[in-house]
C-alpha cells in the first residue's frame, strides 16, 4: 500500500488536473454558444444557395476541362489542438476511407490541410499534401480562409489540375455527436426539386442570362460551401472538447474519492498499528 504522503501529493496533483478540465470545459462551453449561433444563422443561406446554383445547372453539365488529370483535391478540416475526444481520429480515418474509393475510381487523392493534426497525420502516413493552414486561431470559420480555399478550388478545377474537389469536416448535430462528413464541391451537381411526387427543375427568370450569371453564382456557391463547413468544424471542435474535459473532470472526481477512501485506509491502519504497538509495550511493562 502506497504511503500516506505519496496518496496525499497524488490527491493535489488530480485536483490541480480537475481544475484545468473544468476551466477548459468552461472554455469551450463559451465558444460553442458563438460558433453555435453562427452556424445557425449560416444553414438557411448556405441551404438556398446550394439548390439555387444546382437548378441553374439544370439540363446542363459542369464537367472538368478537356485533359484533366485523374486527380481529386480532398481538404480535411482539423483542429490545431488535441484534447477533444476522437474528434481528429474520426475525420481522419473518414478521410483515408474516401481516398481509398478515390482509388478504387482511378483518381488519384491529394490532400489540402487545414488543421495541425491533419497535417502531422498526412506528413506520417505520407498522403500527398498540395497545402496546409495551420495556426487557425482565434477563429477557424474566417471568410479570408473560405475565399483562399474556394479560389484555389475553382482555379485548379478550370484548369484541370483535378477533376473533383471535396472537402471533409465534421458536422455538428449536437453538443454530444458530431459526423465526419464528405462533401463534393466540383463539380456542381444540377438539382432538381420535388413536386407532388414528380421531379422537375426550378424555374427562374434570370435577368441577366443564365451564362452571365452562372460563374457568379459558382464562385459564391463554393465560398459559401466552404464556409459552411468551416462553422460545422468549428462547433463540433468546441463541442467534442467540452464533452471530453467534461468526462476528464468526471474521471478525476471519481479518481479523487477513491484515493480519499485508501487514504483514510492506510491512515487508519497506520492508527491501529500504532495502538497495538503502545499495548504491547504496557503488557510488556507489566510482565
Amino acid at each position: 500500500m502506497a504511503t500516506l504522503k505519496a496518496i496525499r501529493r497524488r490527491i493535489t496533483s488530480v485536483k490541480s488536473t480537475q481544475q484545468v478540465t473544468r476551466a477548459m470545459k468552461l472554455v469551450s462551453a463559451a465558444k460553442l454558444r458563438r460558433a453555435q449561433d453562427a452556424l445557425l444563422n449560416d444553414r438557411p443561406y448556405a441551404e438556398s444557395l446550394s439548390k439555387l446554383a444546382g437548378s441553374l445547372l439544370a439540363g446542363q453539365t459542369m464537367e472538368p476541362p478537356p485533359g484533366a488529370q485523374h486527380a481529386g483535391l480532398i481538404t480535411v478540416i482539423t483542429s490545431d489542438r488535441g484534447l477533444c475526444g476522437g474528434y481528429n481520429a474520426n475525420l481522419l480515418r473518414h478521410a483515408e476511407e474516401q481516398a481509398d474509393g478515390m482509388r478504387k475510381e482511378g483518381i488519384e487523392p491529394v490532400f489540402f490541410a487545414v488543421g495541425r493534426k491533419a497535417v502531422e497525420h498526412f506528413k506520417r502516413t505520407g498522403g500527398r499534401m498540395v497545402g496546409q493552414r495551420i495556426n487557425n486561431t482565434p477563429r477557424l470559420a474566417t471568410l479570408e480562409l473560405a475565399t483562399s480555399l474556394a479560389d484555389m478550388m475553382l482555379n485548379e478545377f478550370r484548369a484541370g489540375q483535378y477533376q473533383q474537389t471535396a472537402v471533409i469536416y465534421s458536422q455538428f448535430r449536437s453538443a454530444l455527436s458530431q459526423r465526419p462528413t464528405y462533401e463534393r464541391i466540383l463539380p456542381v451537381e444540377a438539382g432538381t426539386q420535388t413536386a407532388e411526387g414528380v421531379a422537375g427543375p426550378s424555374e427562374y427568370l434570370i435577368e441577366p442570362s443564365r451564362a452571365e450569371l452562372l460563374p457568379v453564382i459558382i464562385q459564391s456557391y463554393v465560398e459559401s460551401a466552404v464556409f459552411h463547413a468551416l462553422l460545422e468544424a468549428e462547433a463540433s471542435e468546441h463541442a467534442a472538447r467540452m464533452t471530453a474535459m467534461d468526462s476528464a473532470s468526471n474521471n478525476a472526481a471519481d479518481m479523487i474519492a477513491r484515493l480519499t477512501l485508501e487514504m483514510n485506509r492506510a491512515r487508519q491502519a497506520g492508527i491501529t498499528r500504532e495502538l497495538m504497538d503502545i499495548v504491547g509495550g504496557a503488557e510488556a511493562l507489566s510482565a
